[in-house]
């Protein structure tokens, strides 16, 4: 590395934060030995970087050197107040020459008698994973070059920031949605059941689910469900929804209440959200299955010696938003020997560049009143292929026995 005073201060951070070895440190790593270069090479008394909650209003203290108790007390800063929460909302560097209350949210800055601060923002990929700040005990003017030197470390820091929320996230989400899929699935007699989970290539794993439970009184429970959405967060916000749902199932006997009631619990407690659902009951004594539908295609019924056919039912509005707390309307579907349903979620039939109605139809001709396993087989065979779905995909397939 190039000696600190040899070159252009520019030059010795880009040299620093290029550094091959680095390559070879985790984040808690990475933040430690670019922060303490950076207070070197800028000769500061501290640097501190500060990261974005996942709800993306606060800023908590994640690294720093020379202001240790930011971390250990865990400081938070919202975005937008004081000094550290205006870089964040400028999404530009800011310099200020007087460190009190009135410019500050943190008190440990004052305390530690810093006269100046300098903060720009940490942002990759068009998003905002933090920001970074340095600070002096002595009064001084940061130049435009130790501004762009400043800069530089902390576009080198977003990167990481996001790779490593990116890599975790993922795994975060791959591990709850593994934990959510049901581990086994019923055999009442007379019925057999098989279902698939595909994540998506591209999205990889967001908020598709299914579910199959056996309730009081001789029923099966079968949920198809997507969560908009994508990556951690749906996947999150699909468990709550699961097992909320799970509970309404046991309280009532109509789907369409159950999903009345999911919708309020959403609209109340998941802002922002909006999934799609079909519920249905299976009657294993009567033979006959009450279907109610949130936004979500209809199920494929195939009987023995007749078309094959989407289920005719109403079609009520997404879970969310309040958009269909009252109003929903559950169907009655009778279930002859051998008859196959099958639920799924729409990475299914959607492709670019395809119509969806056409992906209805490839659909609707791959089932057949088949055994489960058989059609989960075809039917993923057919409609997906050697291609990798872009989307989540979830299937269930059930069967009434001849």
């Amino acid at each position: 590395m190039v000696q600190s005073g040899s070159a252009p201060i520019r030059l010795r951070v880009l040299d620093a934060v290029t550094d091959s070895a680095l390559k070879e440190f985790d984040l808690d790593k990475l933040l430690d030995v670019l922060l303490e270069r950076t207070r070197e090479l800028l000769a500061v008394d501290t640097a501190t970087v500060l990261l974005v909650d996942r709800g993306g209003t606060q800023l908590v203290a994640r690294a720093t050197t020379g202001l240790e108790e930011e971390v250990f007390q865990g400081a938070r800063v919202p975005v937008g107040k004081g000094f550290a929460g205006r870089v964040a909302q400028l999404r530009e560097a800011v310099q200020i020459e007087q460190v009190d209350p009135s410019t500050v949210v943190n008190p440990l800055l004052w305390e530690h008698g810093l006269r100046v601060l300098l903060g720009v923002p940490m942002i990759a990929e068009g998003e905002l994973t933090g920001v970074l700040h340095v600070g002096s005990t002595t009064s001084r003017r940061f130049t435009d070059e130790e501004v762009d030197a400043l800069q530089l470390v902390a576009d080198r820091l977003a990167v990481a920031v996001y790779m490593d929320r990116t890599r975790s996230e993922r795994a975060a989400a791959t591990l709850l949605q593994e934990s959510l899929l049901p581990a086994s699935l019923p055999a009442p007699e007379g019925w057999d059941l098989a279902a698939r989970y595909v994540a998506g290539a591209e999205s990889g794993v967001g908020g598709d689910w299914y579910d199959v439970f056996e309730l009081p009184g001789d029923r099966i429970g079968v949920v198809i469900g997507d969560v908009v959405g994508n990556g951690l967060r749906a996947a999150v916000v699909m468990g709550r929804l699961r097992s909320a749902l799970r509970a309404y199932a046991l309280e009532y006997l109509d789907p369409a209440q159950v999903l009345s009631k999911l919708d309020r619990k959403a609209s109340h407690f998941e802002h922002n959200t909006m999934a799609t659902v079909a519920y249905a009951i299976i009657d294993t004594a009567t033979h006959r299955m009450t279907l109610a539908v949130a936004g979500h295609l209809p199920p494929v019924i195939a009987v023995p010696g007749e078309e094959t056919r989407f289920a005719s039912t109403h079609v009520g509005p997404p879970v969310g938003f309040d958009l269909g707390i009252s109003g929903r309307r559950s169907t009655g579907v009778d279930v002859p020997p051998g008859t196959l349903v099958v639920l799924y979620t729409d990475g299914l039939v959607e492709r670019r560049g395809q119509d969806l109605d056409s992906g209805m139809e490839h659909l609707r001709q791959a089932v057949s009143a088949m055994e489960p396993e058989a059609a989960c087989i075809q039917v993923m065979a057919t409609m997906v292929g050697d291609q990798p779905a872009t989307d989540d995909i979830a299937l269930v397939a059930i069967r009434r026995s001849g």
